[in-house]
């Protein structure tokens, strides 16, 4: 086993054929260390060239409503006015901090796509 970091798409394209292949092996065995090694150098690779970005907010929200069933009329609670519901939901308005907790408690929108 030759460690080195994965440098090109090909590169990655093997190493996830040899993470298969030794898929199934157990801890006791000498493959192991090299599954392990593998896995740490795909992860870095992953998070250098196939990061994922969180959604967008509006996006985040919209998805939680079709999700739910949900129209538009519903979010005035979190919101305040239909008016209000149509102006973040356009993207004329921000949301407020207030108004993300509420969606993050009632909707389990991660607090993380409500802030990007």
């Amino acid at each position: 086993m030759e460690a080195r970091l994965i440098k090109t798409e090909s590169e990655y394209q093997t190493a996830l054929k040899r993470i298969d292949e030794l898929f199934d092996v157990t801890p006791d065995s000498k493959e192991f260390d090299e599954i392990e090694l593998l896995v740490t150098l795909v992860d870095l690779y992953e998070q250098k060239h196939h990061a994922i970005e969180a959604p967008d907010p509006i996006e985040a929200i919209k998805f939680r409503m079709e999700q739910m069933e949900l129209k538009r009329v519903d979010l005035v609670k979190f919101f305040g006015t239909k008016s209000r519901v149509s102006e973040i939901l356009n993207r004329q308005r921000k949301l407020t901090v207030e108004m993300m907790r509420k969606l993050h408690k009632d909707f389990g929108i991660p607090a993380t796509s409500l802030l990007a």
